[in-house]
Parts: structure tokens; C-alpha cells; sequence
């Protein structure tokens, strides 16, 4: 912590003070937030608890090990990342470099989810649900913890990202779901019955992923962020599958990108007549973004 403005004794409250200072002159998102989440990882305690012990003393092994947080975190790598927990939905979900960190606006898809889930279409009977490249599970898990009186699956062709997942399911639901090592649907079986589908996929289109942040294209998995030239490879291919498994007034629901409502509404459109898929609706994020495209087959 080489600095001439150094204090003669660090304490929680000098050193996040010092940390905040530091962000800041880097241009580091929330500095002030940062630091309290990354100290408090650092020394084990709730973001609460810093200032409830505002004059403690760090000690020298602390200010060494909480140094090192500080060098990740100015070189681009997420909180997420070097925390390993990121919240989501009511839950603190483990993250890993294996899974795509979960955003707020995907907490969206697991609202809408919840409506279908809860919709009396199907008189109340416990639905077959599954999600479609699950990552840390946080969808799956969410959906499972909300609304435990269903049956849950998730697939995802990474398996470092369904241990993750595995983990997550363990630890925040008691209800049982069942997670396999496919690309999409490539692991359930062709006569298998679902009445809501879910999928976060990647959306990011082949040519945007360099204008990422360095945070996103430096260390979260191109996997589950390419969605090919124009973004909506993986949409085409999970439309072209999804109503082999849906049953007759079963709901797809996809989370996409802000600007990717027309071009989804097109996919769906050229194969609503052989498919019996019914015209999507839009569902808006908190931010007036289209952010859930809703994709129901027809009963008939």
C-alpha cells in the first residue's frame, strides 16, 4: 500500500477510505461499493459489520491478502469472479469462471417464468419445466426455490458449468432438479413432455463481443456470450426444436437482447404455420428494454 498519504495505523474505515480513493482515480465502477464488497470478502464479515468495526485494525496478513483483491479488481476481472457469489433473485448464487456472472435484468425471465408456472391452464397439476443452458443454475434454482411444487430439469453443454450449478441447486433449493451435459435439447429424450421452457442463450453478435467491457470479453466464457453474426444462432435453433417438446399450450420463454425483438419475431413468424407456435409477446425489463420474448404453441 506503498502511497505518500499512507495513515500511520490502517483501519476498516482508513482502508476503504484509502480503496475508495484508488477506484475512483482508475475509473472503477461503484468504487466505494467495490471496496466494501471485496473487504469484506477479504476479512469474512457482512458489508454491515465494516462499519460496525470501523476502528479495527487490519492485520498485516489482511492488508496483504486484501491487496491482492485490490490488483484483481483493477485489472478488469469482475467482483463476482474474485468474490465467488453473486446475488440473485432473494439468493447469493456461487459464480465461477466456468458460468456467465447473472444480471439483474435476467430476474425478468424468472418473473414471467413464475406467471406461466402459476397460470391454471394446465388445472394446477405440477408442470415439467426445464431450462436450456442453465450456466450457474440461477434460473433453474430460482424458479425451483420460488415454486417448489414442479419438476426441473437444466442442460447445458459445459460440464464445469453444471457442477456450478449442481453447487448452487444443493445449497438454495430443496427441491431436486436433474442436470445434464448437453447441447440444448441433445439430452432429453425426443417423447419428453414440457410445459415451460426457459433459456437465457447466448445473444451477443460475433462482431460486438470486442466492444465489450474488458470485465465481460476478458474473463466471462465466450460460450455463453457468442450468439453468432447477427446474434440469434442459438434463438433459430432452439425454435426449431422447442415444439417437439412442448405440449399443446406450452410456453418458451427467451431472454434477448435489447434491439433482437424483430429479428425474433421474424424466426418465429417463418415457422409459426409448421410448427403451431403462436405470435411471441414482449415482456419489458425495469430499464423499457424488450428483454423475454414469450413463445406459446397453440392448444390446437
Amino acid at each position: 500500500m506503498a502511497n505518500k498519504e499512507q495513515p500511520d495505523k490502517w483501519t476498516i474505515l482508513t482502508i476503504l477510505t484509502w480503496t475508495e480513493s484508488y477506484f475512483k482515480s482508475r475509473t472503477i465502477d461503484s468504487p466505494r461499493l467495490t471496496a466494501e464488497m471485496l473487504l469484506a470478502h477479504n476479512l469474512a464479515i457482512k458489508r454491515l459489520d465494516l462499519y460496525l468495526q470501523y476502528d479495527r485494525p487490519l492485520e498485516k496478513q489482511e492488508l496483504e491478502s486484501f491487496k491482492s483483491l485490490i490488483k484483481r479488481r483493477v485489472q478488469s476481472e469482475p467482483v463476482a469472479y474474485i468474490t465467488g457469489q453473486k446475488g440473485f433473485f432473494e439468493s447469493d448464487f456461487e459464480v465461477t469462471p466456468d458460468v456467465l456472472i447473472p444480471r439483474p435484468d435476467t430476474e425478468c425471465i424468472v418473473e414471467e417464468a413464475i406467471k406461466a408456472l402459476d397460470d391454471n391452464v394446465f388445472s394446477g397439476e405440477p408442470k415439467n419445466v426445464i431450462e436450456l443452458g442453465t450456466g450457474s443454475g440461477a434460473i433453474a434454482v430460482s424458479l425451483a426455490k420460488a415454486r417448489p411444487g414442479h419438476r426441473y430439469a437444466a442442460s447445458d453443454i459445459s460440464l464445469g458449468a453444471l457442477l456450478v450449478a449442481q453447487k448452487n441447486a444443493n445449497k438454495i433449493s430443496e427441491t431436486k432438479i436433474d442436470f445434464c451435459v448437453g447441447n440444448w435439447f441433445s439430452c432429453f429424450a425426443k417423447q419428453a413432455q414440457f410445459s415451460l421452457i426457459v433459456s437465457n442463450p447466448p445473444y451477443i453478435p460475433s462482431g460486438d463481443i470486442g466492444t465489450l467491457q474488458p470485465e465481460i470479453q476478458l474473463f466471462e466464457p465466450m460460450l455463453a456470450l457468442d450468439g453468432g453474426q447477427d446474434g440469434l444462432d442459438c434463438y433459430r435453433i432452439i425454435l426449431n426444436d422447442a415444439h417437439n417438446y412442448l405440449v399443446p399450450g406450452g410456453t418458451l420463454l427467451l431472454e434477448i437482447g435489447y434491439d433482437q425483438r424483430f429479428g425474433i419475431r421474424e424466426i418465429v413468424q417463418g415457422l409459426s404455420n409448421s410448427f403451431n407456435y403462436q405470435a411471441p409477446e414482449f415482456v419489458k425489463d425495469l430499464a423499457g428494454h424488450n428483454r423475454v420474448a414469450i413463445v406459446k404453441k397453440s392448444i390446437d
